[in-house]
């Protein structure tokens, strides 16, 4: 496993819609591998290979180290709940920033396993919210664009200070 670079906002691979995977081998397990070292130094809860400029739709999620690491290839998410919920949210690639973002509660999706097979879920709570933060970013969304113009102003203002 290796630590991989990671992409700072506001590097335009942020901005970047990822490719699908369509090859299952061990270069894939080696990303995943490197993207869960990468987030654990980070630290973060959640990394898509776009966070370290490989743009390909990968997430790896690690909510608690106890309940293991959840790797998502292809991640689609084909519905959401119509309740929601407010998150504090941030990114590996703007670290020390963050705020609430309001998503629904609860999603179905569908993903391949690393090795390629198909798989449909549900998700409700914070990895709902983790799911479509990632799959966001995997669409080119960095999580600033969910917040309110102000919001997202001020915390880009805070940003370039703390980065200067």
């Amino acid at each position: 496993m290796a630590i991989r670079p990671i992409l700072r906002y506001p590097h335009p691979g942020l901005k970047t819609v990822c490719e699908p995977v369509t090859v299952f081998d061990s270069a894939l397990r080696q990303l995943a591998d490197d993207l869960l070292e990468t987030m654990r130094v980070a630290p973060g809860v959640g990394i898509t290979a776009a966070h370290v400029g490989v743009f390909l739709r990968v997430v790896v999620i690690e909510l608690i180290r106890a309940d293991g690491v959840r790797i998502f290839i292809n991640p689609d998410i084909i519905s959401v709940s119509d309740e929601f919920m407010r998150q504090t949210e941030g990114s590996v690639s703007m670290p020390g920033v963050s705020d609430e973002v309001t998503r629904p509660r609860a999603v179905r999706f569908r993903y391949q396993d690393i090795n390629g097979l198909q798989h449909e879920e549900h998700a409700d709570g914070f990895l709902a919210i983790c799911i479509q933060h990632e799959v966001d970013q995997l669409d080119g969304i960095f999580w600033l664009q969910r917040l309110s113009k102000l919001k997202r102003d001020r915390l880009i203002r805070k940003w370039e200070k703390a980065t200067l």
